[in-house]
């Protein structure tokens, strides 16, 4: 089995912040959310995630939906329909 949909979206953002040398609490402050939302989104044990909060987190990082989820990863998703 394959990564899923919620581990590609944290290791997406995890990728930005690193490439930004952006740490969670920065992300957090940047977007407008609390740390522990983002705390919680980087923690492997919570499965799910807003779309509110990706936009967000996108916003604070300046960056659109479009580009965020413009990448091979998520091209190359399994297919969630069992």
């Amino acid at each position: 089995m394959g990564v899923g949909v919620k581990d590609a979206v944290t290791e997406r953002f995890i990728e930005i912040c690193e490439e930004r040398s952006i740490r969670p609490n920065e992300l957090a402050t940047l977007s407008g959310v609390t740390p522990s939302t983002v705390y919680s989104m980087l923690n492997s044990s919570r499965r799910d995630i807003s779309i509110l909060t990706i936009k967000k987190l996108c916003d604070g990082l300046d960056m659109t939906l479009g580009e965020f989820f413009s990448t091979p990863e998520f091209d190359n998703l399994e297919q969630e329909i069992e």
